[in-house]
């Protein structure tokens, strides 16, 4: 391992496949991890190497319930509290071995329990959140109730009361809290960014700063002078559609190859990354061409976080 890590307790990592669709409306994404491991992910991380727990891909299929009506504009709001809880439980299960929890996703709904599942065992972990997206709607402000805009609002404990999810606790303040890559926010979403003060560097500062400068100021944000473990959650979306097309919402101009790899290239360089997300990846979506570049870059993001150098 390049960089050491200060909160791992060996180079371990414990892999957990999410096959769940459930958080928003179209077909594939569930295919996401599949295709992953199927590129030979697991592989790729022991040649860096880190000695791999893969859990296997879970049939989260049989946690869906029979009958899952709106609850307010939520949709699948039993199936994804379900779903993320489970998860919540694999990621502790592994950071509490002092293994580094990997959770291959799925939508991004699942960051609910993957976070949930970091807090619970390094409460001042730091959350870095790459997206196009910036996922914070609440049940009130959402439009299309799909939760997989919403998981972040649950994790700062701004979503209101909302008995299907109980079992998540408020657990991460806006402090602790950074977006790199935004371009695509909900009216509703500005505003609670800006009422609770939450740090975001959106395609506007990744121009006007630079990616290098941009990534230091997040990283200093959430882990000050690199003491608080990280959790870092990427969508692919935060990539340009260019770079990596399956994806359910892409959003044109957005980060290139580079810029997308030096986010987790930097992160590595701190030894405070505890957890990792690779969300979004639709294999579904657009042709063979594109899925493999889409799911390829996903192999090659997760490899730069655990410590793939270019030299």
């Amino acid at each position: 391992m390049s960089a050491q890590n200060k909160f791992l307790k060996q180079q371990s990592v414990g892999v957990i496949g999410v096959p769940f669709s459930g958080g928003q409306p179209r077909d594939g994404v569930d295919q996401g991890p599949l295709k992953i491991i199927e590129f030979g992910l697991l592989n790729q991380l022991e040649e860096l190497g880190w000695q791999v727990n893969f859990d296997g891909h879970r049939d989260y299929t049989t946690m869906q319930p029979a009958v899952d009506p709106p609850v307010g504009k939520l949709l699948n709001a039993r199936y994804v509290s379900a779903v993320t809880e489970s998860v919540a439980s694999s990621v502790s299960s592994h950071l509490k071995q002092g293994s580094l929890a990997l959770t291959l996703g799925g939508d991004h709904s699942i960051a609910l329990g993957t976070v949930s599942g970091t807090m619970a065992i390094h409460p001042d972990a730091g959350l870095i959140w790459v997206d196009a997206h910036a996922d914070i709607n609440t049940p009130e402000t959402t439009e299309s109730g799909n939760i997989h805009g919403c998981p972040v609002s649950f994790l700062l404990g701004i979503a209101g009361q909302i008995k299907e999810f109980n079992w998540v606790k408020p657990c991460l303040s806006p402090e602790r809290l950074v977006y790199i890559g935004l371009r695509d926010v909900d009216a509703g979403e500005k505003k609670i960014l800006r009422e609770h003060g939450i740090k975001a560097f959106s395609m506007h500062e990744v121009d006007k700063y630079g990616i290098a400068k941009v990534v230091e100021m997040a990283i200093e944000h959430v882990s000050p002078n690199r003491s608080r473990p990280i959790h870092l959650s990427f969508d692919v979306d935060a990539l340009d559609p260019t770079v990596a097309p399956s994806t359910g919402t892409p959003v044109r101009g957005g980060l290139t190859f580079r810029e997308g790899h030096y986010i987790c290239e930097a992160v590595h360089e701190t030894g405070c990354l505890v957890a990792m997300d690779l969300m979004e990846v639709n294999p579904s979506l657009e042709d063979d061409q594109a899925v493999f570049q889409t799911v390829t870059i996903g192999c090659s993001l997760v490899r730069c976080a655990l410590g793939e150098t270019l030299l």
